[in-house]
């Protein structure tokens, strides 16, 4: 009698308001969804403008390139790495898309279409190559990847520069338009209302990779890895994983996704810009407020893809609450600092 009376109780216990609460809040994904959908809603009361068709399309589709980069910087500081070169990294590559798209020196026989699926894939492919490069000198050559990460930066924005001489690109070719491409837009479905039907090639890309993304790092053995090598690298390489090699891979598809990322970046308008506001800490910002602990180990690219979303409905909310936009670099320093604290506070109790 008494067993029967300690199970009922316990089960009382599991599904009470405070163990349901525990478990919700527990998850970082779970709270970034709920302060989201509270900033929604909270800023929709206060201006009911913010909830049109138009600006929640904005909402989502505004960060869907940094989110795309934020699943491989996810990766890196996973692994006890970062990198803080991929906002010059996505310039070059966006400009590089470009100026391929209306390039005018090439044979005859290359097409339009030929031209466009080129500006499409080079930057991917440059990017990897970066990655690898970069990769390559913090594992073998064994210097920070701060370091290196920021001598990229500079080499980077010294070369755009020169090559570039400052000049914008217009004039691409129709059809290099990527991001503005709306795949559900002739889709007359109840089921597909018209905010469906306005979202933009960048939004699919985010979703549709971070699912694959979360999947690869849940279930493959390498994704498994990069846990390994940043929760403790010395008990990765007593089970017989390669920390170069995890890591080398870590910063290749960082470069990989930055690619993908700055396709979506140069598509979305119509005028590529040389310069683009810092979105190295926008990135980083994002990564490790969506629960990627900064000294690795830990993290999910679902966590990321959220706070790249928080983090615009945070910049297109103080618009419409007629608050300084000045403000969004604070809050993204304000949500850094104390995710970083929250996460030592957290490995500090752990230890204990």
């Amino acid at each position: 009698m008494a067993s029967i009376t300690q199970t009922v109780s316990a089960r009382r216990q599991r599904f009470s308001p405070s163990s349901i609460l525990r478990s919700v809040l527990g998850s970082q994904e779970s709270v970034l969804l709920l302060a989201l959908i509270l900033l929604i809603v909270w800023v929709g009361s206060e201006n009911r403008q913010f909830l049109a068709t138009r600006n929640m399309v904005n909402v989502f589709a505004g960060n869907a390139y940094i989110a795309i980069a934020a699943l491989g910087m996810t990766m890196v500081i996973i692994t006890g790495n970062i990198d803080i070169s991929v906002g010059s990294l996505m310039v070059t590559l966006s400009m590089l898309s470009g100026a391929i798209s209306v390039y005018e020196g090439y044979p005859s026989w290359v097409s339009t279409d030929l031209t466009i699926a080129l500006a499409w894939v080079l930057p991917v492919i440059v990017g990897a190559l970066v990655g690898a490069i970069i990769g390559f000198i913090v594992t073998y050559l064994r210097i920070p990847a701060i370091v290196v990460t920021l001598g990229f930066l500079s080499i980077l924005k010294g070369l755009l520069i020169i090559v570039s001489g400052g000049d914008r690109i217009t004039g691409m070719p129709k059809g290099y338009a990527l991001a503005q491409i709306r795949p559900l837009e002739d889709v007359s479905m109840p089921i597909f209302p018209a905010f469906f039907q306005t979202l933009t090639m960048p939004v699919f890309f985010m979703v549709i990779l971070t699912i694959l993304v979360a999947l690869w790092m849940r279930y493959s053995p390498t994704g498994r890895a990069l846990y390994a090598v940043g929760g403790n690298a010395e008990a990765a390489r007593l089970s017989g994983i390669s920390r170069h090699r995890v890591v080398m891979t870590a910063f290749i598809l960082n470069g990989v996704f930055v690619g993908i990322a700055a396709v979506m970046n140069a598509t979305q308008f119509s005028v590529i810009q040389v310069t683009l506001p810092p979105i190295e800490l926008t990135i980083i910002t994002a990564t490790v407020v969506g629960g990627v602990s900064i000294l690795g180990g830990t993290g999910t690219v679902v966590g990321a893809m959220l706070a790249a979303i928080f983090l615009n409905t945070i910049t297109k909310a103080l618009v419409f609450l007629d608050i300084s936009p000045f403000w969004t670099r604070a809050i993204q320093g304000m949500l850094i600092l104390i995710t970083v604290l929250a996460d030592l506070y957290r490995r500090h109790r752990q230890s204990a």
